[in-house]
């Protein structure tokens, strides 16, 4: 790991001016939920008892660590997004952060450190809140903005997984329509634009905007003032932290009320338009289009009437505010829709007055996606950017605009300073939503949002190869975006993955991930050949088979103790018996590695590994031109140019997993130069001369990965049986 990571144009580079390339794992999906109580998503006991939880042991025990970031580091990476969440640290009320967990997550990030990990901290949320279907925001968030949580089931405000009437039935990927529900739309207005959209929404004497989001970043601010009184973690292992996950605009742009933007691509379940979501929220009942996601894009199947019978997703008139020692405004009347009390609509005739009220800046500044990047997101970048720059000088600022949405325009202005690396979301929308892997076909979901189709259909990528091109291009032309709108800076895909349990749990059942492989080979096929850094969503260490992720019905993670192979000669207590003595042998400051000897076992035990565990340059002695893995060949190459030849002490080092290229059965091609391959640690170390180079390692296939080719027809069949009404994304 490098004692200090600097930029340098799109590269990271070490202290010895070597690339650095960032290859990492999101750790862990477990951080979502609380400890104590155990509390996944699909459990209902005490879920609204929201003040009282804990997350110390998230994302796992400190007696753990050792056997998760051993068990990481033989897969390959060298980099971790530690996911934490606002309620996290401010579950219990305003202002009351948890300093017990704060000393557990500094002595988990002590062991990331043991292990040589390069580590981001990423303030993780999911449609605001657990309380709101997803993850990140304390429940008094929620009180404080004038809603009632415990209404969002009965006013569909939000679809919760843990008020789920059976929660094995719980449709997948259905929590992400919450983005397009009321509860979420109202935070996100809120916290980004309530000055300008709810000037009547006072609380403690500042608008609901500045509280929240100052008690947002005075929590995570505190985490960093904890850390940096750590004395030992900044800038090596802590590299730098992300903006926010995820963030959302919630109504901030919409045109018109009473319609589906044209940008909202997911339609899933019932599928309000923001103005019904205003009028079941306040108890009304409404007739709603219902909506299903298919091979091709979403395609409407009816009707449904949602009547909350009265109920509304609002505070009554006489709840006791004082519960956590707030003093809220008299203009600010609980038990009434805020945009009621701001005149957007009129509760007594049920009338909707002002559909366009988002449309506009409070100057009257036209507003859309890309506008509300420029200036609310950027807005409250620079002062979360700030505060925590005040406190790690060096932090790298890893910034998140809104998924898939255009970066924002900061070129050659402050904002884009020479610590900011782009950090943008991307998953093959098609896959994750089907939970299938495709081979038939697949969309261009950018360029379909970006407009550069003259019709949907054009967009269709037709046979594996195409699709594989098609998500490089993807990622290539995001990376562009980047370089266009923010400057020529480092991009780093923070968020990409796969769901495991595609075909109704079809490899479970049979121990064939063969779907699994090929998805993830086309994923990292993607990102090598637009050349970027990512981080793997995700690792879950509590994964099992019933319940995936334990998150929504999630089921992306890397790793299951379920897929664990029973004639395994992998034993976790062994893995887990790291003492200090046995790591300072294993991990070399040469290296990038530490001792991989049960990489063999671990890889077996793990599923669809073929595709992930990959190799990769880590440190490269000038700049890469290209790096790929062909997995079917079982061949990586590399391809760079260097400025001078390489010294001695500090040679290119790749990663390469002797499960692929066991000793004495892998062949080596170079341009020039000498190498030597260290299959203990897994280290391929190459000192070549100056200029272009080009190194080939050719290993030994584990399995066949791409079996014989089926008809069309048949494929179709085994993959689709009757598609039924499919639309284009």
């Amino acid at each position: 790991m490098p004692t200090f990571l600097t930029i340098d144009g799109p590269h990271f580079k070490d202290e010895h001016n070597r690339q650095v390339t960032l290859r990492g794992i999101n750790v862990a999906g477990d951080s979502k939920m609380p400890a104590r109580p155990d509390q996944p998503s699909h459990i209902p006991d005490n879920f609204y008892d929201g003040d009282n939880v804990s997350f110390v042991g998230r994302p796992f025990t400190l007696s753990e660590a050792d056997l998760h970031f051993r068990r990481l580091r033989n897969y390959g990476y060298n980099t971790i997004r530690y996911l934490f969440t606002w309620e996290a640290i401010e579950a219990k009320g305003p202002g009351i952060y948890d300093e017990e967990w704060i000393q557990s997550t500094i002595a988990i990030l002590r062991k990331a450190k043991e292990y040589d990990f390069m580590v981001f901290m990423d303030p993780h949320q999911d449609v605001w809140s657990r309380f709101s279907g997803g993850s990140g925001a304390p429940m008094w968030t929620l009180y404080a903005m004038g809603l009632n949580p415990q209404a969002f089931d009965t006013t569909e405000a939000a679809l919760v997984h843990n008020t789920y009437p059976d929660t094995a039935k719980f449709p997948k990927m259905i929590w992400s329509t919450n983005y397009q529900r009321m509860a979420n739309q109202v935070a996100w207005t809120l916290f980004f634009a309530g000055r300008d959209f709810a000037p009547k929404a006072i609380i403690d004497g500042v608008n609901i905007q500045d509280y929240l989001q100052g008690h947002f970043i005075d929590a995570v601010a505190h985490l960093a003032k904890r850390i940096n009184e750590a004395g030992d973690l900044e800038d090596c292992p802590i590299i730098g932290w992300e903006s926010l996950n995820e963030p959302n605009r919630g109504l901030i742009g919409y045109k018109a009320l009473d319609g589906i933007p044209e940008e909202q691509k997911l339609q899933k379940g019932t599928s309000p338009t923001a103005w019904q979501a205003i009028l079941t929220g306040s108890g009304r009942a409404c007739e709603i289009d219902t909506w299903d996601f298919g091979g091709t894009g979403p395609y409407k199947t009816g009707k449904a009437l949602v009547d909350p019978k009265g109920v509304k997703a609002w505070l009554s008139a006489d709840y006791d505010d004082s519960r956590y020692g707030w003093k809220r405004s008299p203009e600010w009347k609980l038990g009434e829709c805020i945009w009621a009390q701001h005149r957007v609509w009129d509760p007594e005739t049920d009338t909707l007055l002002k559909t366009d009220y988002f449309s506009k800046t409070a100057d009257g500044r036209p507003l859309n996606a890309a506008a509300f990047t420029d200036t609310y997101f950027m807005d409250y970048y620079r002062v979360y950017s700030k505060k925590i720059r005040s406190i790690h000088k060096n932090a790298i600022m890893f910034c998140q605009p809104p998924v898939l949405e255009i970066p924002p325009v900061i070129k050659g202005t402050a904002d884009a300073h020479e610590r900011f690396v782009y950090a943008p979301h991307y998953y093959d929308g098609i896959t994750l939503m089907t939970k299938k892997w495709n081979r038939i076909w697949n969309i261009d979901v950018l360029g379909v949002l970006r407009g550069r189709y003259l019709t949907p259909a054009l967009a269709i990528k037709l046979g594996e190869t195409a699709i594989r091109n098609c998500l490089r291009d993807q990622l290539k032309a995001m990376i562009q975006e980047g370089i266009d709108n923010i400057g020529v800076t480092p991009c780093v895909f923070t968020e990409i993955g796969i769901p495991y349990d595609m075909d109704d749990k079809y490899a479970y059942k049979t121990g064939d991930f063969i779907s699994q492989i090929r998805a993830m080979d086309a994923n990292h096929f993607a990102l090598e050949g637009a050349q970027a850094g990512f981080t793997l969503w995700v690792y879950t260490a509590n994964n099992n088979h019933q319940w995936g992720d334990n998150w929504n019905g999630e089921d992306l993670s890397i790793y299951s103790p379920d897929d664990r192979d029973p004639h395994s000669q992998a034993d976790d207590k062994r893995i887990n018996d790291v003492d200090q003595d046995n790591l300072k042998r294993a991990v070399s400051r040469n290296t990038m590695s530490t001792d991989r000897s049960s990489l063999q076992d671990e890889v077996q035990a793990t599923r669809a590994a073929e595709a992930f565990v990959r190799p990769s340059s880590v440190y490269t002695n000038g700049i890469i031109i290209e790096a790929s893995f062909d997995l079917a060949k079982v061949t990586f190459r590399l391809k760079l140019v260097a400025a001078k030849a390489t010294d001695e002490s500090w040679p290119t080092e790749m990663f390469v997993p002797p499960f692929h290229f066991p000793k004495g059965e892998t062949e080596v091609e170079v341009s020039g130069g000498k190498w030597e391959y260290d299959a203990e640690r897994s280290v391929l170390r190459w000192w070549h001369m100056e200029g272009e180079q080009e190194i080939k390692v050719k290993g030994v296939g584990r399995r066949k990965i791409w079996g014989e080719d089926e008809g069309y027809l048949e494929m179709f069949a085994r993959n689709y049986g009757n598609l039924g009404q499919c639309s284009i994304m």
